[in-house]
């Protein structure tokens, strides 16, 4: 998860490339997000809107964008510490264009409508995200996760005969656990990209829920952050083995904290194709 380390780890990395956050910036803010993702092959014609969803703590606003015609699975996306915002949409329309229905939410709707920030550079937002980020706990992921499925399940776009898929980044990690341990029945497959605070010592760590789920799952794991945390792979491991349930547990060599995301000061094109390939491989088998 964001915090001091994973901004000193992500300067140097962008040190070593010789790349500035403002040459950075200068790039995607030229090229345009949509020149970063490629388009799914044969991709479907899809719709797309700002819509809010009521839940039993407010009305979140979201994005939803799902193929023009059909039923397909739904998604939920969780993002990361940044919240919803374009990249996020973009991901989430590539999604769509694969066949399914994808809703994105802002996290922080109960203080805050999207965006919240307007940088993916921890150092600058951090006085803005902090208190964002901890005014969200296990019982505020758990009520979100079941209304945002809920959700999902009421749209004409969604096969409710079908399992739903979550994915979360970042913080967006331990949510996707949540989300698949409230409401087991309907979370078939679940993906975490570069999470944060999966294995933690406290008494609501979120793979200690692994026994309640039963969904197939990805882990895209940051180089970065498995040198900060070595053990919490093979915690994940252990866990989902005794529960009996497919876990894909990856460390991505070079792959920095936070490299998913097009907008992201330390994205990494090769490693994201190749985690987001694995997603839709997951998918296609896990909500058949």
């Amino acid at each position: 998860m964001c915090d001091d380390d994973t901004v000193a780890d992500n300067n140097e990395y962008l040190r070593a490339k010789n790349l500035t956050r403002r040459q950075f910036g200068a790039v995607t803010a030229g090229a345009g997000l949509a020149m970063l993702l490629p388009r799914a092959a044969n991709a479907q014609a899809v719709a797309e809107g700002d819509i809010d969803v009521t839940t039993p703590d407010g009305v979140a606003d979201c994005y939803f964008v799902h193929p023009s015609s059909g039923a397909h699975p739904g998604v939920l996306i969780w993002p990361d510490a940044f919240g919803l915002r374009p990249a996020k949409q973009q991901m989430a329309r590539r999604l769509a264009e694969s066949g399914y229905s994808v809703l994105v939410v802002n996290q922080y709707y109960r203080t805050q409508r999207a965006p919240v920030v307007n940088t993916t550079n921890f150092a600058e937002a951090r006085d803005v995200l902090a208190p964002l980020m901890g005014s969200l706990d296990t019982e505020t992921q758990t009520r979100d996760a079941t209304a945002f499925v809920g959700f999902l399940d009421s749209q004409p776009s969604v096969d409710n005969n079908r399992k739903i898929g979550t994915m979360g980044y970042c913080m967006g990690g331990p949510f996707t656990m949540r989300t698949a341990a409230a409401v087991p029945d309907r979370v078939g497959a679940a993906a975490s990209f570069h999470g944060g605070g999966l294995v933690t010592a406290a008494a609501d760590s979120p793979h200690l829920l692994v026994p309640n789920m039963k969904a197939h799952y990805l882990f895209a794991i940051a180089a970065n952050d498995d040198q900060s945390q070595p053990e919490a792979k093979d915690v994940l491991r252990d866990a989902f083995a005794r529960a009996g349930l497919p876990a894909e547990i990856e460390v991505y060599s070079g792959a920095m904290h936070g490299w998913c995301p097009p907008d992201s000061t330390v994205y990494h094109e090769a490693q994201a194709e190749r985690a987001w390939s694995r997603l839709l491989v997951l998918f296609e088998e896990a909500l058949a």
